[in-house]
Formats: structure tokens, C-alpha cells, sequence
């Protein structure tokens, strides 16, 4: 597979906004493990090689166990491997990200909204828009893994 074309070349305004809303979520109150744990999910569920790669990296890099990682996919099953907020965050990931399929009903808003605040998840559902976009990118132009690099 290689890449089809650059777009931080093509669109460097593009792509510098998106690093802008980025840089607005890391500097929002939710914990950064708790972010790539979403940025992760969202990967995996679409399927998006190049940011399953990356943010696999950065929570090893923040000290998250392979185990964890390992059961990311299967959370649900995952008993107390993560925690509270953890498991409502990765739920309104799914939700929020398969929104054609479910239309984000008003349960999944409800179990998110015990045990985040407002602004919360405002900033999470951000965090969550975000990374599909940028699966939507790499996957559409190809975005070579670093795994694959590194071959």
C-alpha cells in the first residue's frame, strides 16, 4: 500500500485547523490516557491502520499496560481493567462514532452524563468528531503505518 498523495501538502490550512482542535482537546480537562483510550477505539473501530499504530504507541509510551490494549476491543468484557469514566467514554465513542447506526439515543447520553460534566463532554465528543476525521483521512490517502516503516 502506499500513499496516494500528502494532504499536509495539498491542504497545510486543513490540516493546521485540525491540529488546532487537537491542541484544544489536549489542553482540556479530560485525563490524556482517557483521550487516546477513545482515540484508539475510534480507530479500531474504523478500521484505520495508520492511527491504530499511533495511538497504540503513545499509550505504551504513557505507561498503559498490553493487556489493556489488548482488551480495548472488547471492553465491555473487560471487568474492572478499566475503570468508570473510562468505559463511559469508550461507549459514547461507539455510540457517537457509528452515529448512522445508532442515532446516539438518549440512554448512551444519559450513561455519559452521570459521570461527566457538562463541558466534559462537550470536550470528549470533540476529541471523538476529531479522530474520526482523522481516520477518515488517513484511511481515504493511504497513510503509511509506522509499523510498517519500520519493516
Amino acid at each position: 500500500m502506499s500513499n496516494r498523495l500528502d494532504y499536509s501538502k495539498v491542504a497545510p490550512g486543513g490540516v493546521k485547523a485540525l491540529g488546532g482542535v487537537y491542541g484544544y482537546v489536549t489542553q482540556s480537562s479530560l485525563p490524556p490516557v482517557l483521550v487516546d483510550l477513545v482515540y484508539l477505539r475510534v480507530s479500531q473501530i474504523n478500521n484505520c491502520a495508520y492511527c491504530l499504530d499511533m495511538h497504540t504507541r503513545d499509550l505504551l509510551k504513557k505507561g498503559v499496560k498490553v493487556e489493556k490494549l489488548a482488551l480495548l476491543q472488547a471492553w465491555h468484557e473487560a471487568g474492572e481493567l478499566f475503570d468508570e469514566r473510562e468505559r463511559a467514554a469508550l461507549a459514547w465513542a461507539e455510540s457517537v462514532t457509528r452515529v448512522a447506526e445508532t442515532g446516539v439515543p438518549d440512554t448512551d447520553y444519559a450513561a455519559v452524563r452521570k459521570l461527566f460534566d457538562e463541558r466534559e463532554l462537550v470536550d470528549l465528543t470533540i476529541a471523538i468528531g476529531l479522530m474520526n476525521t482523522y481516520n477518515r483521512m488517513a484511511i481515504s490517502f493511504r497513510n503509511t503505518p509506522q509499523a510498517v516503516l519500520d519493516l
